[in-house]
């Protein structure tokens, strides 16, 4: 391993192209002691026609759609005696225009993951941004993963452009997160972030979920209260006396090796002037053929938004093909039906490639 000291911090207020020449010179230096640090990402683009419900048919190439792309830095220093301290910093990417957002001048350098962490036989402890239990727990048990683009469960949860129900974003700040130690196949993770006071803030949020892997087996058990605004999400402004908004959700998948499937079932309920309910539920598919998977998800989200009684519902289906040329590179090809009450159907077709470093 390679020990990095104060040089690699200097770099960042340098520049990429600094810390691209330092760890490149680290690399080649002789192991020393118990540090590392890694530099890693994936570059996801693809091309086609894109529609979601209630829009005009648009053909475009996206950056991020079937897995967000970023750059990241991770590095970690053995203490001795079973600690090791670590930290990571991942920022956005967008190849189509070159930015470091997920939407064009939204977030900060750093939004994917900004944090530090200490490790041992007493669990995971982590300060700073990251992403909520919830979160997790919703790219885990879906067969399209954390795709913003594709995956119904995502886009009903986060990205839905008609009314995403989650205010509380894929990622927050502010956070203090701690995961147990792995007993058997079970681990748990609390998170709260702070507030701070901010204007968009009635107190901190709060999640947690349980994880339980067991051969071809997985649960997951996920809940979170959120009073402080996302950088993304649907905003509280959207909710006339807004006061918190509380959700859980259930996951589950089982491997047969010929298919593995997949379901999540959860709720969203806000506390406003009108409270505002929604269920969610999704199933799906993952079936190895040939050097790739076919994969299939269908989600259903209903909606009971202002005026009481104005119920609406969102259903989603996405089939793709996913090919991998590598272990690090794969091609894909899809087909999205999105549709929501009152307004037209929305239908995409794409093609993309996905590289991993």
């Amino acid at each position: 391993m390679t020990r990095v000291t104060a040089p690699l911090a200097n770099c960042f207020s340098t520049g990429l192209a600094a810390c691209g020449a330092l760890l490149l010179a680290l690399s080649a230096s002789p192991a020393t002691a118990q540090s590392s640090v890694q530099v890693y990402g994936l570059i996801d683009a693809s091309f086609g026609q894109f529609q979601t419900a209630g829009t005009k048919k648009l053909k475009r190439l996206d950056s991020g759609n079937m897995s967000t792309s970023y750059l990241g830095f991770k590095g970690s220093e053995d203490l001795g005696g079973g600690l090791k301290v670590g930290f990571t910093l991942e920022s956005f990417l967008l190849v189509d225009s070159g930015g470091a957002s997920r939407v064009p001048g939204v977030d900060a350098f750093w939004a994917r993951n900004a944090n530090v962490n200490l490790s041992g036989g007493f669990g995971n402890v982590r300060l700073g941004r990251m992403g909520p239990p919830l979160f997790v727990s919703t790219l885990l048990f879906n067969p399209l993963g954390d795709s913003f683009g594709y995956a119904p469960a995502i886009r009903q949860y986060y990205n839905a452009p008609y009314g995403t129900p989650l205010v509380g974003d894929s990622g927050w700040n502010n956070a203090i997160g701690y995961t147990t130690p792995r007993f058997g196949g079970l681990t748990a993770t609390v998170l709260v972030a702070a507030g701070e006071g901010a204007s968009t803030a009635r107190g901190p949020n709060v999640g947690a979920h349980a994880l339980y892997f067991a051969g071809p087996l997985a649960l997951t058990a996920a809940w979170q209260k959120v009073e402080a605004q996302g950088t993304l999400g649907r905003p509280i402004s959207a909710f006339a006396g807004f006061s918190s908004q509380t959700a859980w959700q259930l996951g589950g998948s089982y491997d047969f090796t010929a298919v593995k499937l997949f379901a999540q079932y959860g709720t969203v309920n806000t506390d406003a002037t009108a409270d505002v309910k929604v269920k969610t539920w999704q199933l799906g598919a993952s079936v190895p053929i040939g050097a790739g998977k076919l994969l299939a998800s269908y989600g259903n989200s209903e909606l009971d938004f202002v005026p009481a009684g104005a119920d609406r519902t969102s259903k989603m289906l996405t089939v793709a093909y996913d090919y991998l040329l590598s272990k690090r590179t794969d091609v894909y090809v899809l087909y999205m039906s999105d549709k929501f009450t009152g307004l037209s159907s929305g239908t995409t077709l794409a093609v993309g490639m996905r590289h991993t470093f």
